[in-house]
């Protein structure tokens, strides 16, 4: 014994200095993530060996989950033990569009029972298509006592009576942002909820609440607020009111404002213009809801430094728009209704040669017989114009080969490509030709492509195309296109980056879905609606696959029980989901 002793103490400083070189290495791993600002760059350097896993998981502070079934709440708490900040996505997109069940799942509760326990300093939560009932608020609002910021974006399942509770518990809150959520407002008075003695708010966004709230409550809580850098107000807000506001919060770097439509005397009209005049630092501006040229010349004293222009609930003619763009020469981001026409985008093309992200959006996307609105004249004018653009999200009713080839050809830099042609299966209309070669002068010329959506008569060439060319392609929108299996085929054997597939009413079968085998583990998921595809088929992917999760969503206008209507496949850790419904089945 008094040997193995003798042996021990010899080895005793060598233990210690292994010990030391090991709690080293970790430091200096540490210093290394601490560089890596990128999710998936921290994701590539866990994997390298078991000290940088583990240096990795204890280091990390934030997480992204982009599908809530993915992994489980216990699987996410036991890896990463010092989390603050979460970001939770739910329900697929398509949710958004009334294909999927209101009751499909994303309950948040069960995350934040487990967040409870092991997170009970967790700071932030930014959720987008989760289920968020008032209990749950009401619990996140109590047991987090260090939470700071709260971002609900197309969820449902709660009310203002929800909100009420963040605002009277959170005490430390400094962003809440709410942005076109399902929510039950039962009353406009939970601004009010706000203690009197509050003052971090730094972000507030209701633009998308419909009812009228406690506009006293408002005023006083921003005035209080001196960090408030972000306010954006819904619709029932005057303009006599944001006039009020823009004097005690001058130091806004973002804007979204009420209603633009009032009659202003005078004397209101020069001061509203004052306001906004003594707004040195607004960035970004939005809301504007029925804006009209008389009170838009107010604006311009603050357009100088715009970066972010949203001006997707303002009917604006394209005289208007043009005049306002002449105030706005640094301007990197807009959106616009196409009632602008092509002649306001042909405005935007002389005026905006820093743009970098374009959106147009339908006004009234249901009538068939408006003959007004963009073509690809002002498409090419834009592209003329704005040599960096690299976002686009073009809503027409006509499109040609040509035009896509010279917008593409001018601004060769694109990231995300969507254009959206409304009418499902619209040709060249001047050639009466697929749009093809559109699409493929897309994924060519773009070889940094990370997101696109087609639309018009595409053949499988298109799908040949992206397959050959797009190999940075991250996430493919599809929808009535198509000749057969073989263009699906194409993009799953030819994109190795793609993480997310949405494909509705292609004739696209159990060929084209099972042709994915070798990639679907690497995607977040698939989504396929309205196609060719059978039971039997998802039943053979379910079973060779067995890490993914095959969820059919059945359909009362299902064609036969053999079809499956609505298919949605998603990569997971944590096995079958126990919480479907019984319109979701699974495989």
């Amino acid at each position: 014994m008094e040997e193995v002793k003798q042996e021990k103490d010899q080895n005793l400083p060598e233990m210690e200095s292994l010990s030391t070189e090991k709690a080293n290495l970790r430091e200096a791993i540490s210093k290394v993530l601490a560089l890596l600002t990128s999710r998936k760059d921290r994701s590539s350097a866990s994997l390298v060996c078991k000290d940088w896993y583990e240096a990795e998981r204890l280091s990390r502070t934030h997480v992204y989950i982009g599908n809530c079934y993915s992994v489980s709440p216990e699987i996410l708490v036991r890896r990463f033990p010092n989390i603050r900040s979460v970001t939770l996505k739910g329900k697929p997109r398509f949710s958004d569009f009334n294909l999927v069940p209101q009751d499909w799942g994303a309950d948040l509760h069960p995350w934040l029972v487990a967040f409870a326990q092991k997170y009970p300093l967790l700071e932030e939560l930014r959720l987008k298509r989760m289920t968020v009932r008032d209990e749950s608020l009401e619990f996140l609002a109590i047991c987090f006592p260090n939470f700071k910021a709260l971002s609900l974006v197309s969820c449902d399942g709660f009310s203002t009576d929800g909100l009420a509770e963040i605002a009277s518990n959170c005490r430390n809150l400094t962003e809440l942002d709410i942005q076109e959520n399902g929510i039950d407002e039962i009353s406009g008075s939970w601004l009010s909820c706000f203690p009197e003695r509050f003052t971090s708010l730094e972000v507030l966004n209701f633009a998308n609440l419909s009812t009228e709230v406690n506009f006293e409550a408002l005023e006083k809580l921003v005035s209080r607020c001196k960090s408030l850098r972000v306010l954006k107000v819904n619709k029932r807000i005057s303009l006599e009111q944001l006039q009020r506001l823009l004097v005690i919060a001058p130091q806004l770097v973002e804007l979204g404002t009420g209603s633009f439509s009032q009659e202003l005397a005078d004397e209101q009209q020069a001061e509203l213009k004052t306001a906004f005049s003594n707004c040195k630092n607004i960035l970004a501006l939005s809301g504007l809801w029925g804006a009209t040229e008389l009170y838009l010349q107010a604006l311009y004293p603050a357009c100088a430094n715009l970066t972010l222009m949203n001006l997707s609930y303002a009917s604006l003619g394209s005289g208007e728009l043009a005049k306002l763009l002449v105030h706005c020469p640094r301007l990197q981001r807009l959106w616009v209704l196409d009632t602008v026409e092509d002649k306001g985008l042909k405005a935007v093309g002389s005026n905006c040669p820093l743009l970098e992200e374009l959106r147009v959006f339908p006004a009234d996307p249901f009538d068939e017989e408006i003959v007004s609105g963009v073509t690809e004249a002002g498409f090419v004018a834009v592209s003329s114009g704005c040599p960096k653009l690299q976002y686009v999200l073009y809503f027409c009713r006509q499109m040609t080969n040509a035009a896509v080839a010279t917008v593409v050809q001018n601004c060769p830099n694109f990231t995300h490509f969507r254009l959206c042609i409304m009418n499902p299966g619209q040709p060249d209309h001047l050639t009466n030709e697929p749009m093809d070669e559109a699409f493929g002068a897309v994924v060519k010329t773009c070889t940094k492509l990370q997101r696109l959506s087609v639309s018009g008569l595409l053949t499988d060439l298109t799908f040949e195309y992206i397959g050959k060319y797009a190999k940075n392609l991250e996430f493919l929108s599809v929808a009535f296109a198509g000749s057969s299996d073989w263009g699906m085929q194409c993009v799953l054997r030819g994109c190795p980056k793609l993480r997310k597939l949405e494909i509705r009413d292609c004739p696209f079968g159990d060929a084209a879905l099972l042709s994915g085998l070798e990639m679907y583990e690497s995607m977040r998921s698939l989504w396929m609606s309205s196609c060719n595809v059978t039971m039997d088929g998802c039943s053979i992917l379910a079973r060779k696959k067995r890490r993914l999760n095959v969820e059919v969503i059945k359909d009362d206008e299902t064609n036969g029980e053999s079809q499956a209507a609505k298919v949605y496949v998603y990569r997971t850790v944590a096995g079958p989901r126990k919480d479907a419904p019984s319109s979701v089945l699974t495989l």
